[in-house]
């Protein structure tokens, strides 16, 4: 998996590209000259705790993972927590972002 790692790389993403809302994430899309995608997963402290951030990020990356294949590829995609995600966080599972990830790719 490629991952977004500057700060220039994620505001082309954040300035050039689009974005679309879920109910736990934000995601912001950009084509690359690459043949693959590259993730960048952002949990702000308003999301919540480290604790909470972490997760979040561990959850957005497996479903990244487990999409990817099913994805159109030579994308720059980056994953934003929003806040009810963080206040959700103790009962959030995979299954309830995932399905919220996949409607969204879906458009």
């Amino acid at each position: 998996m490629l991952k977004l790692k500057t700060k220039s790389e994620f505001l082309k993403v954040y300035n050039q590209g689009e974005k679309i809302f879920g109910y736990f994430q934000l995601i912001y899309f950009k084509k690359n000259n690459f043949k693959k995608n590259r993730l960048g997963v952002v949990a702000s402290k308003k999301t919540g705790n480290a604790v909470c951030r972490n997760k979040l990020k561990r959850l957005f990356r497996e479903i990244f993972r487990g999409q990817d294949k099913n994805l159109k590829q030579g994308y720059d995609i980056v994953f934003i927590a929003k806040k009810n995600a963080g206040d959700n966080f103790k009962n959030l599972k995979l299954s309830m972002v995932e399905k919220d990830s996949i409607k969204i790719f879906k458009r």
